[in-house]
């Protein structure tokens, strides 16, 4: 899709967009004239570079309004006067802290609790299976994003195990470290768990009180399943232990493109049980990984060769 950038986007370019760009809004910056700041064509692609780089994402050309929105935010924040002295110093100095808001600016985090809900009976049903076979169950969620995600994924253990199970431990993982904290907190809006069923959020939830009034919060037991780690899949090292039974991955491949998403497939199979399953987004599919992964349907994923 084309977009005139001397044009507002209208309600159907942005839906068009969302179609074309993994449900991620493009936030229109208004005519390029009355910028705040100057963003040339080369000042994109300089950051289309760096984001891959550095964290394998693989930025649209569609979405150069959405980058200038939100690193015109850190070019205020640091008293930048231009584009191109922000990302000279990103290129030329150690300012890790700078380097992570810089991700953390360009990292979508699109989420809520039980998305893609067709997932979750089907995780309960391998839940009761390979319980039947060990005590110990591992689960890495490695988009956890503000919590959601892993939250669903534990109230689904709790459901499926209401009288005691085995023990089950969920690794959350994210690169946005700024929505790590979130999840951790384990703190939301109610208009957020609009979505659980009354009865479910009741056990799993408790009602905020003083400074957390009116907001939902997630019991102790339910967040003791979890640990949060900050996670970027293109680093040579995971600390991530195997044999996991279960790797959510879902709309993460999205932002990678097909030689990238392979070397991450590629890691996380050694990773992974015989029978461990594997949960991907609505919208992706790994044809060009069939020697490491099949699909069972319903975007869920098994180890192609079973045996190592």
């Amino acid at each position: 899709m084309s977009l005139d950038p001397k044009k507002p986007l209208t309600l159907a370019d942005r839906l068009a967009v969302i179609r074309q760009t993994g449900n991620t809004v493009i936030h229109a910056a208004g005519d390029p004239s009355q910028r705040e700041f100057e963003f040339k064509a080369a000042d994109f692609e300089r950051v289309r570079k760096l984001i891959y780089a550095h964290a394998g994402i693989s930025l649209s050309p569609a979405k150069q309004d959405m980058v200038y929105s939100r690193l015109a935010r850190r070019l205020r924040a640091t008293g930048m006067k231009s584009f191109a002295q922000y990302l000279d110093h990103l290129e030329h100095s150690r300012d890790a802290g700078e380097w992570e808001r810089f991700v953390n600016s360009l990292t979508t985090n699109l989420t809520s609790f039980f998305r893609e809900p067709h997932h979750f009976p089907l995780l309960a049903e391998h839940l009761r299976k390979v319980a039947a076979q060990r005590r110990q169950i591992n689960i890495w969620c490695c988009a956890a994003s503000t919590g959601e995600e892993p939250y669903s994924i534990a109230m689904t253990v709790a459901d499926t195990f209401p009288s005691g199970g085995p023990q089950v431990s969920i690794l959350c993982s994210d690169l946005d470290t700024n929505v790590l904290a979130t999840a951790e907190r384990g703190v939301y809006p109610r208009d957020r768990t609009d979505k659980i069923p009354p009865e479910q959020l009741k056990r799993h939830f408790l009602k905020g009180t003083g400074p957390q009034e009116g907001m939902a919060c997630v019991r102790p037991e339910l967040r003791r399943m979890l640990t949060f780690r900050q996670i970027n899949l293109l680093e040579p090292g995971w600390p991530v232990k195997g044999p996991l039974d279960v790797i959510f991955c879902r709309n993460v491949m999205i932002y990678f493109d097909k030689p990238t998403q392979y070397k991450i497939l590629s890691r996380f199979a050694p990773l992974m049980q015989d029978d461990g399953l594997m949960f991907a987004g609505h919208s992706e599919s790994f044809l060009h990984a069939a020697d490491l992964f099949r699909s069972l349907g319903k975007t869920v994923y098994e180890l192609t060769r079973k045996s190592r």
